[in-house]
């Protein structure tokens, strides 16, 4: 669904402040305060000329001797505080191995991990618990939000870094780009209320120009209706995507050129198990689903009842569509997927249109033709045709060609809708609670710093690197990289199972990944970023047109790559993306600024914690290269079968028991698919290994990598491991799990850790884990 449909305005209050100042008040003269206490001062009389002489002696000896006592008490204290404030500067600490570093990075870095273990746990017992508890006692989850993790925490401290920049005057904006980011920004924020003024007004203009609704009586005419016809608007004009999903991509079989690729689509709700009504949070979200549908069509005009028919009819449809889908854990077969074909061969594969025809019209969009002969990559021929048999038998009625028409523009409706006058925002409240649990509610000014990201994300990367990234960790990054890497080609020539000339060429493929670290350096260049972003189009309150012209821009960026060579030092995600990610066909791995920070990055921590949170990350990338699927692909990012059939054997009998072991594992009763999230908890498994081994190896050259984090009796091995776990300390809402467990091809955070570090001898030799315990039991996976 779109990530727009998240989007509510909210009514912000302000608290006023009833507590007094002080808090203790002081009673005034003369006003009786209940029960008082009196002092007598007593009389103390020496009466010195009463007593004798030996008497007089005395009491002036006491006296001397008193002083002389008090004095020499005074002396020895003041020795004491002096000695203690000498131990607090001794320099330096490393020739005392004892005491802990006292920097103040040592300092915040422990602090951050006392608020988040949980000493009262075994670490050998559940080493999540140990190491979040405090972090998720100490960290709800917010209003509005149906998860909250360390991810999304940095996040939302990089949207206020932008947010900061963009609401600056439009003349302190050089950049013709950056300025389009403002202007988008303003207009999603609507400060004057723009898009309450316009209500439905945007969107019932945009129904006549794609051919009208029949639900909202906008100018449908039957007789006059085809597929293909409002097809070619919605792809190909306006970037829509339904009933399947096509783009221009790079060649699996030859990577340095695009080719048209093929795929299943057409779903709405997140997974095909939502429409089989599996159980009752499936029930409630179909429900709900149908409720929001028919209330946008109401605001479009439509009758309540009426609509509510149409909509589950669309449903109905859907659900025929869902049946047919091939299941995420069946798509891991890269080769397996790959058919190419001509257009001629898919025309007669699935007739439901004419391919060559759809394809051409899109395609003039830039100045390119396609004929009958051209060869396109079908993901999902299977889909392809039984779809084409299921619209072929609704077309021979007139009630199955008002469905196709009202599915069809369903899908431009539910993308447009977030654009809209509140009322349609705070529709999808209902589907949203049903979904992950919360009804959303953000401020509103988040939502916009994330949308104007994905509209022009390079120029709000370019505004947040200048605030944020400043590349003092970019060469330390580097270098994190390289040991990494090291690390893992020693494991690869380890490898027992792996015959001698496929070790070789893993190795020569490991050498062969490229990185890139931080932002692309156009980005700071006005120029080239102003051209990248040219021919976007963005008027000043104008919401609505400016999402259209948006989908529009981005057609035809994709559509114009067909023609060009791959370029392999594109970015694929923006640098302010707390995130990184593997291509496996360009063998290369990203690592954006908005993850290069604390706690999973800082030049000034403790390696231990480096290496135990971002080298991880690192690790795990790296390892992508060489799961059940990159691994199909070779060092120069073709698939290729580059591996001897006995070592393919004996690498499926490792992943199988990667799969049996985390499809033991269940939350809230729902087990996790082993297959479906196999290549990530093998790069999990594996990145952990390496990032831990370059740990080892790497040089501890300033003091907080030798000495212990003060209050923290851990060694710096133990904290490489805090560290890791740390990173994946959540919280998250029931309805938020299911949805990970249906549809994320990632295990969900707590199994990330435990899933691990149980098949880490060296992790339970560090914690002294005994064998058998829970954190160290007998039977280990591991693949590389």
């Amino acid at each position: 669904m779109s990530a727009k449909m998240t989007r509510y305005k909210q009514t912000e209050f302000s608290e006023e402040d009833s507590s007094s100042m002080g808090g203790v008040q002081l009673n005034e003269p003369g006003i009786s305060t209940g029960m008082q206490i009196r002092y007598h001062t007593a009389r103390a009389t020496l009466n010195w000329r009463s007593r004798n002489r030996v008497e007089k002696w005395l009491m002036a000896t006491t006296i001397v001797l008193s002083f002389i006592i008090v004095s020499l008490l005074v002396i020895i204290f003041q020795r004491e505080a002096d000695k203690t404030t000498r131990i607090l500067h001794v320099e330096p600490h490393k020739d005392n191995p004892e005491m802990p570093c006292l920097n103040e990075h040592c300092i915040f870095s422990a602090n951050d991990i006392l608020n988040s273990i949980d000493r009262s746990i075994n670490p050998c017992d559940d080493f999540y618990e140990y190491a979040c508890n405090q972090w998720v006692k100490n960290n709800p989850i917010p209003d509005g939000k149906s998860s909250w993790g360390t991810f999304s925490n940095i996040e939302q401290r990089n949207q206020l870094i932008i947010k900061n920049v963009l609401e600056k005057p439009m003349k302190s904006f050089k950049s013709e780009a950056e300025k389009k980011a403002k202007i988008y920004y303003e207009s999603c924020l609507d400060r004057n209320d723009e898009l309450e003024k316009l209500g439905a007004k945007p969107m019932v203009s945009f129904l006549w120009k794609i051919g009208g609704w029949n639900v909202s009586h906008t100018g449908f005419n039957i007789a006059k209706w085809t597929l293909a016809n409002t097809l070619k608007l919605l792809q190909n004009r306006y970037n829509i995507n339904c009933l399947f999903g096509w783009a221009i991509g790079e060649d699996d079989k030859n990577s340095t050129r695009h080719v048209i690729q093929i795929d299943q689509g057409g779903l709405t709700l997140p997974t095909p198990e939502y429409y089989e009504n599996r159980t009752e949070i499936h029930r409630k979200v179909l429900k709900e689903y149908i409720e929001y549908m028919t209330k946008v069509c109401v605001l479009l005009g439509a009758n309540e009842t009426d609509a509510r028919r149409q909509m589950q009819e669309i449903m109905d449809f859907e659900t025929k569509i869902a049946n047919i889908t091939i299941p995420l854990e069946e798509r891991r077969n890269e080769e397996a997927m790959y058919h190419p074909m001509k257009l001629w061969e898919l025309d007669k594969l699935a007739p439901f249109i004419n391919w060559t025809e759809h394809l051409d019209h899109a395609m003039q969009l830039v100045g390119r033709r396609v004929t009958e002969r051209e060869v396109v990559v079908v993901y999902a021929p299977e889909f392809l045709k039984k779809l084409s048999q299921i619209i072929a038998e609704m077309e021979k009625t007139v009630e199955g060609r008002n469905t196709l028409n009202n599915y069809l523009v369903w899908q431009a409706v539910r993308v447009l809708t977030p654009c809209l006058s509140r009322s349609f925002r705070d529709a999808y409240k209902g589907v949203r609670k049903a979904l992950m649990g919360s009804d959303g509610g953000e401020e509103v000014w988040r939502f916009c710093v994330a949308d104007t990201g994905n509209v022009v994300g390079f120029a709000v990367g370019a505004i947040f690197v200048r605030q944020a990234f400043h590349g003092e960790s970019k060469p330390e990054a580097e270098q994190m990289i390289n040991e990494i890497r090291e690390a893992f080609k020693v494991s690869i020539h380890n490898l027992t199972w792996m015959d001698k000339r496929t070790r070789e060429r893993a190795i020569d493929k490991a050498n062969a990944i490229s990185d890139m670290i931080g932002f692309p350096d156009y980005i700071l260049n006005q120029e080239e970023l102003d051209k990248k972003y040219a021919d976007l189009n963005v008027t000043a309150n104008a919401y609505f047109e400016n999402n259209i012209q948006s989908n529009i821009f981005n057609l035809k960026k994709n559509l114009e790559k067909l023609d060009q060579p791959v370029n392999k030092t594109n970015w694929g995600m923006v640098p302010h993306m707390v995130n990184a990610y593997y291509t496996p066909s360009k063998n290369q791995i990203v690592f954006p600024a908005g993850i290069l920070q604390s706690p999973f990055f800082d030049i000034h921590h403790p390696k231990s914690l480096n290496f135990g949170a971002m080298g991880v990350v690192m690790g795990h990338e790296l390892t992508h290269a060489f799961d059940d699927q990159g691994r199909e692909f070779d060092k120069f990012g073709n698939i290729n079968r580059w591996w001897d059939n006995k070592s393919i054997d004996r690498f499926n009998e490792k992943t199988e028991c990667i799969e049996k072991q985390y499809g033991s594992y269940a939350i809230n009763g729902r087990h996790l698919n082993g297959k479906q999230t196999l290549g990530e908890n093998i790069a999990d498994n594996g990145g952990l290994k390496a990032a831990y081994h370059a740990f080892l190896k790497t040089s501890m050259g300033k003091e907080a990598d030798v000495l212990k984090l003060p209050g923290l009796n851990l060694t710096h091995k133990q904290l490489f491991f805090v560290s890791f776990a740390r990173v994946w300390c959540s919280s998250d809402t029931e309805e938020t799990i299911i949805l990970q467990l249906e549809k994320d091809t990632h295990s969900p955070s707590r199994l990330r850790v435990i899933g691990t570090l149980s098949n880490m001898p060296e992790f339970a030799e560090v914690f002294q884990c005994k064998p058998g315990s829970k954190m160290n039991p007998e039977k280990k996976c591991a693949v590389w």
